[in-house]
């Protein structure tokens, strides 16, 4: 699916004005003295123009990508876990103050999966992670605010649950 999905944004990104480049999937390393990778990122950007002005060959931004079912319980464990949780550690983006998730919907909504992902938060006490609807384009998108250990900002991140439901089910 995310194949699909980074082929989708290289197509949609032909003929926008946004100058991005949609890059592989990568293996990433969370801290800069580290040898060995520690981590894969599902979809790096790179903006041109902070390529060309920086010369910083890092990912600009990281969409890191889950499947998800609300009514799933340990779907909605790894989201956090393996997604969310890896963008707060600095495992993902340590010098981004935004990242993004996205979630492929095996069964059920959008919302129902936002409504699971918080479900599982409350149960362990992190109800400042809760994920909270945000209008930022015409198709329902959460935000949620992640405290670090280091840097001491926040990051910011940006979730968009794809239904795939339907299409599976076929």
């Amino acid at each position: 699916m995310t194949e699909r999905l980074r082929d989708g944004m290289r197509s949609a990104l032909k003929n926008s004005p946004w100058k991005l480049i949609v890059l592989p999937g990568t293996e990433s390393r969370s801290k800069s003295g580290m040898i060995i990778p520690d981590g894969r990122t599902d979809i790096p950007l790179m903006m041109i123009e902070v390529f060309l002005r920086t010369q910083e060959h890092d990912p600009h931004a990281i969409i890191e990508c889950k499947r998800i079912a609300g009514s799933d319980t340990h779907l909605c464990r790894e989201y956090i876990v393996e997604g969310v949780d890896r963008f707060a550690s600095g495992k993902y983006g340590e010098n981004h103050a935004v990242g993004f998730m996205v979630g492929y919907v095996l069964s059920d909504t959008s919302v129902a999966a936002a409504s699971g992902v918080n479900a599982y938060l409350s149960r362990v006490s992190r109800n400042a992670d809760h994920l909270v609807p945000i209008a930022i384009i015409d198709f329902p998108t959460w935000h949620s605010r992640h405290t670090r250990a280091e840097p001491s900002s926040p990051v910011d991140l940006h979730h968009a649950f794809l239904e795939f439901a339907d299409v599976l089910d076929e």
